[in-house]
């Protein structure tokens, strides 16, 4: 019942939480400079034809009113048709998101499996040789730009070693891609069966998971290095040595206390990376939902952005959501 109630309290807020974001987001969106009626009929539109494209678009209409106007397909479920794909936009991101959330997702797990043993190792031994090289590696890795590292990386391992495929794209060109099922191509291989088409998508995964993980480690080590150092140096943890406790015990504590700082940064990087490896979608021609709304915004192509925007923010809060639980589960009294 606690945790009922808990979930409850935070789930009150979601709602207004997207109104905002959407009403933000529509008001920044309609700031973009450049007339999608235009772009839609071409330069040879007369004004005539534009000005019967604005009332048919809604756009003749006042920002309150399109947003109102917006609203109320939203509650329907109707977020809209993309005119450059001529498609309705909850279709299209239902078809790029899961390419999104698999490059994302894997790139975060390689980031926490390279950040936090280092995190913790440099922790135990702050004067050490691997405390030294966790310092640097996290300061270098919060200074390079992920484009960059990417197209570094392709001309490593794919122009000069030939080690991974061409980047372009999640799967070979000559390949048939297994039936959707989750829209996770390593994981609709699976199901299916299909072990060509599984080590094609894998293949195509691992400079874009590896650039987002190597770039991502750092924040993640250095959170993970200052909790724990923090958590061995406090009373608590003095006090155990002092009682003779084993290092083992000590340690584990320590880390119970350190936990909800390394699950916090852990979960802002997974919303921020939604958006933020859009960079990285398009070095690798990913397809995915980032390279579908910088495709909008540069194409002037409302719809698809404000679409994005709403899917992150409802993936964002539930990741939120979710830390909270987490919250809940290392230390119940948070619940009070």
């Amino acid at each position: 019942m606690r945790i009922i109630l808990y979930i409850g309290r935070r789930l009150l807020f979601i709602v207004p939480q997207l109104l905002g974001i959407v009403l933000v987001s529509f008001l920044l969106v309609k700031s973009i400079p450049g007339d999608p009626a235009v772009l839609m009929l071409g330069p040879t539109a007369t004004p005539d034809a534009i000005a019967s494209l604005h009332r048919k678009l809604g756009l003749d209409h006042s920002l309150p009113v399109q947003f109102w106007i917006y609203l109320k397909n939203l509650a329907h479920g109707d977020l809209g048709t993309s005119w450059q794909t001529t498609r309705p936009v909850l279709e299209d991101l239902i078809q790029r998101f899961p390419a999104t959330l698999e490059l994302v997702s894997l790139g975060l797990l390689l980031a926490v499996l390279i950040g936090v043993p280092l995190g913790l190792a440099s922790a135990f031994n702050e004067r050490g040789w691997l405390a030294g090289i966790a310092n640097f590696y996290g300061l270098g890795a919060g200074s390079l730009p992920d484009f960059w590292l990417a197209l570094v990386l392709i001309f490593i391992f794919y122009t000069t070693l030939q080690w991974v495929p061409a980047p372009l794209g999640r799967i070979d060109l000559t390949i048939v891609p297994p039936p959707p099922v989750t829209g996770v191509l390593t994981v609709d291989a699976l199901l299916a069966g299909d072990w060509q088409a599984f080590r094609s998508a894998a293949g195509h995964l691992v400079l874009p998971a590896l650039t987002l993980g190597l770039i991502n480690a750092g924040p993640i080590l250095k959170m993970t290095q200052s909790s724990m150092e923090k958590m061995l140096q406090s009373d608590f943890s003095r006090y155990e040595v002092l009682c003779g406790m084993p290092r083992r015990l000590v340690v584990r504590h320590a880390l119970r206390n350190a936990l909800p700082s390394v699950v916090t940064i852990i979960s802002v990087l997974y919303g921020f990376l939604i958006g933020g490896a859009v960079l990285v979608e398009i070095v690798f021609s990913w397809g995915g939902a980032g390279q579908y709304a910088v495709q909008g915004v540069l194409n002037s192509d409302f719809y698809p952005v404000l679409g994005f925007v709403l899917f992150s923010a409802i993936f964002s809060l539930f990741v939120y959501l979710v830390v909270d639980l987490i919250y809940f589960a290392i230390d119940p009294r948070i619940s009070h």
